[in-house]
């Protein structure tokens, strides 16, 4: 049955309605067809049990890497499925419309939840549909600024998205990624504008972010936007750095403690992360595979969103 053009097409439909939440129109386009076509092959899915509990092979394979790796790290995972022929935007596109997905169920009333920028929280933030709760806030986990922009308007836009996908108070972090002096930061950290914010940190039931990594195809926003010199990125290269999370670097351990560097960084120290409820992280792509070997070593990962390709990656070792 499935080796028909019709069972390949509505297989294929299904997947990325059922598993993307892709709407039909969108379906229709990626498929160069019509609405209606759509709407009579997913009659078909369903028609001959190719909708079930488990939608695909693909699906299948998902909910086993899922089960392994909630097994070998002790988090629950969430694996998307991908066809292998997806380019990295691609990838990053379909990660974080089913990370997006996730947190319409999790995030709820009377919830603090920390965000943290980047390009995959970028991607994040576009895909959230509207879920409202009252009495949340969303509170932004570290600086943007940066010697060559204030970063302002790029976290900022990340925030207002999660606020008004959750009808929740947004708390901007108005500080640098890094300061200049770790005693600069010392000093601005006693302002009382600044202790406001951390205090809401602190109340936080949910922690959202990505990792950064130099190596991704998709190269992370701190790597890339004038937040480190040559000189600093070197730096954190003779020190192991596989990675970091909010802009605290860690090596492959996971740990933070040895990176000197952190003591500029306006991130939260990592051993405050790890006791945020909920750490709710969304990879894409393989370039990211040390940086997250380092995190799930280091206890910083409770529930993880990821393609299917680099869960085979991490699970090969």
């Amino acid at each position: 049955m499935q080796s028909t053009p019709k069972a390949k097409d509505a297989l294929r439909a299904a997947q990325l309605y059922y598993l993307q939440d892709m709407k039909m129109e969108m379906i229709a386009k990626e498929l160069g067809t019509s609405r209606s076509t759509i709407s009579r092959l997913l009659s078909h899915a369903k028609r001959t049990g190719m909708v079930s509990v488990t939608i695909s092979p693909s699906a299948n394979m998902s909910a086993l890497l899922s089960n392994q790796l909630a097994e070998n790290y002790g988090i629950t995972a969430h694996v998307v499925p991908t066809d292998g022929l997806m380019d990295d935007a691609e990838l990053l596109s379909r990660v974080a419309a089913h990370a997006a997905h996730l947190l319409g169920t999790i995030v709820s009333s009377s919830m603090t939840v920390g965000v943290a920028w980047g390009s995959t929280m970028q991607a994040v933030s576009s895909a959230l549909s509207p879920h409202p709760t009252h009495d949340s806030v969303i509170v932004q986990l570290n600086g943007a600024a940066n010697p060559v922009t204030s970063g302002v308007r790029y976290a900022n836009d990340i925030l207002t998205r999660f606020g008004q996908a959750f009808t929740a108070r947004t708390e901007q972090f108005p500080v640098p990624a890094f300061f200049d002096r770790a005693s600069t930061r010392e000093a601005m950290w006693q302002e009382t504008s600044v202790r406001r914010v951390l205090k809401v940190q602190q109340e936080m039931n949910l922690a959202v972010f990505s990792l950064g990594a130099a190596r991704s195809a998709v190269a992370s926003q701190v790597y890339r936007g004038g937040y480190l010199s040559p000189a600093e990125s070197a730096a954190l290269q003779s020190k192991g750095v596989v990675g970091d999370v909010a802009t605290v670097f860690f090596d492959k351990h996971g740990d933070s403690s040895q990176i000197e560097f952190n003591a500029r960084a306006t991130g939260p120290n990592l051993d405050d992360l790890r006791k945020v409820p909920q750490r709710f992280c969304v990879i894409s792509g393989r370039g990211k595979i040390d940086a997250l070997r380092g995190a799930l070593n280091g206890g910083l990962i409770t529930d993880l969103v990821l393609d299917e390709g680099t869960a085979l990656r991490l699970l090969d070792g």
